[in-house]
């Protein structure tokens, strides 16, 4: 594939990034633990008081963290600025047909959309935070147009993606499977691009989606997106279901910090965008 996008102007985000776990803000514990073992297939690693943290199998790594808050309200039809959803990426397409199979056979409502570059399921948690389920078309496939990778919103073929899974059942989310990308609800795309672009070092990849901007590092169709879709709601505030922060896990301390100083600091790590969206970056 070519060279791809919008280079970041200044400080640019090393290739080899990945993103680490997300922190959620939900309402009832049991609730939602109950929801993301039987639907997502996540399990429990470990737990304590109002926190659980939960990964795939056969897999230590944290790809989601819960922590309570007794009556958090529950987001909103229209959304609120911050968490839009974020992605969680199955090794490969397989694992993705035995997971639709899953759904179907638990009768776990779900969209499901065809981007070119990948194929995906959506879902929406307990309190109404979303999620994306996906997996990758292999890079060399995807298509490059007048400098972009080129994406859309098609019809997704689920009787095909089911085959792929040769009629192995779905044993929950499998060993390799990661956080693949974030997608944040903003008030507007110039402040936007301004913080995750100019400032986190982040390339353009995607703009033509109205309202919409998506960025990554190391020509990955997307790390992050970025929409206005609910531009004119409130920001989720401390007594919202909400995204409690997300992370971008860098190659070293160097470039950590570098990050950090291109933003302009942060507090152990922690930068927050325009909307008050919390960012970890971390080694």
């Amino acid at each position: 594939m070519n060279e791809v996008g919008i280079a970041a102007p200044g400080y640019r985000l090393p290739a080899d990034i990945r993103l680490g776990r997300v922190r959620l803000q939900v309402a009832d514990l049991e609730r939602s633990l109950a929801w993301y073992e039987r639907a997502l297939g996540l399990c429990v690693l470990r737990r304590s008081g109002g926190e659980a943290a939960l990964g795939a199998y056969g897999d230590d790594a944290v790809l989601v963290e819960l922590r309570e808050k007794a009556g958090a309200a529950p987001v909103p039809r229209r959304g609120r600025l911050g968490l839009y959803h974020f992605a969680i990426l199955l090794p490969d397409r397989a694992a993705l047909g035995r997971f639709v199979a899953h759904l179907a056979e638990i009768g776990e409502r779900a969209g499901a959309s065809d981007h070119r570059v990948s194929e995906a399921l959506y879902l929406n948690d307990p309190d109404g935070l979303g999620i994306e389920v996906y997996a990758d078309r292999p890079r060399s496939s995807w298509r490059v147009v007048d400098g972009q990778i080129a994406m859309s919103t098609d019809p997704l073929d689920l009787a095909d993606v089911v085959r792929a899974a040769g009629g192995e059942p779905w044993t929950g989310m499998p060993a390799g499977t990661t956080i693949g990308h974030v997608h944040l609800h903003v008030g507007d795309l110039e402040p936007a691009a301004a913080f995750y672009h100019q400032g986190l070092g982040l390339d353009q990849v995607v703009w033509s989606y109205p309202g919409a901007l998506f960025l990554s590092a190391g020509g990955y169709h997307h790390h992050l997106g970025l929409n206005t879709w609910a531009a004119g709601a409130a920001p989720a505030g401390d007594d919202d279901a909400r995204l409690l922060e997300w992370e971008i896990v860098v190659p070293t301390a160097d470039d950590a910090e570098a990050a950090l100083e291109s933003l302009s600091g942060g507090e152990d790590g922690v930068v927050r965008d325009p909307w008050g969206t919390a960012l970890r970056i971390r080694t």
